[in-house]
């Protein structure tokens, strides 16, 4: 599968992924202000976010046909 998730979109996934795993852990240890049925939405969507940001590749994105990845980048994609 290429790669179509740019630099700047992985450091946003990355922060996104950060954020919503910290609340997730918060929620659990029951310090967050939300219900305890959104610690796993929220372990979820981190564990989306971290993966799609390390591996530079998001299905989404295949199948929306959105490709974040500069065009002049080297190297196979």
């Amino acid at each position: 599968m290429n790669q179509n998730v740019g630099a700047m979109d992985k450091r946003l996934r990355t922060a996104v992924g950060a954020v919503a795993g910290a609340a997730s852990l918060a929620t659990l240890a029951g310090s967050g202000p939300l219900p305890a049925v959104a610690a796993p939405v929220l372990g979820v969507v981190a564990l989306a976010m971290l993966a799609t940001a390390a591996t530079g590749t998001c299905g989404l994105y295949s199948v929306l046909g959105v490709d974040t990845c500069p065009a002049d980048a080297g190297g196979p994609r």
